[in-house]
């Protein structure tokens, strides 16, 4: 999956959703295209999952279950949670392959759906709340509260120590699966704050450099997870196994070796972990202004 650098190229056309009949013009325009999604937030595609598979929609609008995703060239994407046919994948599995605009699209439609089908209550008064804003809000009539999808962000870091050698771990049930560490920012934090506490917690290593590497939406239900590169002061690791069940350092030709006799599995290329370990290999100072 892409780690996004440039703007996207879906519209998603905040100051016109809010008019139901606009809404419901693109509903009914000749080149509106339609995503359905199943209930456990997987999308139509192709069958080879590199291209989303988008039917025209053919039944009459209804604003309480057909989301506005926005204006992509100017064709109205919709999406909705329905009986699908042909294959279906999420974004863990075709991300890394699906053209650009066509992630933006996917990610948004995942993102929304899960957010209506686990919110649908006021989180104020707990009252029934209805759709707004083509998708995009809910509305309380009870206490007349707003409400919007929720993002929880989230940092992912690849740590490297002055060997430049790379911090990975593991779960038990990841089986040889290693990944680059992430946790969630809790309330009142920072992100950086987030990187030094979720290691020194993870594997009791100590930080000093900071570099921001780039986000990725991940839709799982709705985290934003925002990647850095830290630098290492310490090296000796007590792992916390009520987070990992292992980690350990790695020089790149360690790495290499591991993968090639089937020691080690590192994330899919759907994954920010993905992107900042691939970095790392490729031998790129992510320190370098």
């Amino acid at each position: 999956m892409t780690t996004w650098v440039t703007a996207s190229e879906l519209d998603r056309v905040d100051h016109h959703r809010r008019s139901v009949e606009w809404v419901a013009g693109l509903w009914r325009a000749e080149d509106a295209r339609l995503l359905k999604l199943t209930s456990g937030g997987k999308f139509t595609t192709n069958a080879e999952g590199t291209r989303l598979r988008m039917t025209k929609p053919f039944v009459e609008f209804d604003s309480q279950r057909h989301r506005l995703i926005g204006l992509l060239d100017g064709v109205p994407i919709f999406a909705v949670e329905a009986l699908t046919e042909g294959p279906v994948h999420d974004l863990r599995e075709v991300g890394g392959q699906l053209p650009e605009a066509e992630l933006d699209i996917a990610a948004a439609a995942t993102a929304v759906a899960a957010w209506h089908r686990m919110e649908p209550l006021c989180p104020r008064c707990g009252g029934p709340s209805a759709v707004i804003n083509g998708g995009f809000a809910r509305h309380c009539d009870a206490c007349g509260e707003d409400h919007f999808p929720r993002t929880d962000p989230a940092v992912i870091m690849a740590v490297v120590d002055a060997d430049d050698r790379l911090l990975l771990g593991g779960h038990a049930h990841w089986g040889q699966r290693v990944s680059v560490l992430a946790g969630f920012v809790e309330a009142g934090e920072s992100a950086e704050q987030a990187i030094h506490r979720e290691v020194a917690e993870e594997v009791d290593v100590t930080l000093s450099e900071l570099r921001y590497f780039g986000s990725q939406p991940w839709p799982f239900p709705r985290s934003l997870m925002l990647g850095y590169f830290a630098r290492a002061t310490s090296t000796e690791i007590n792992v916390d196994t009520d987070e990992l069940s292992h980690a350990d350092w790695y020089t790149r030709e360690e790495l290499s070796a591991a993968l090639e006799a089937g020691d080690l599995g590192l994330p899919g290329p759907s994954s920010i972990a993905s992107r900042l370990i691939s970095t790392w290999r490729e031998g790129r100072d992510p320190f370098a202004v």
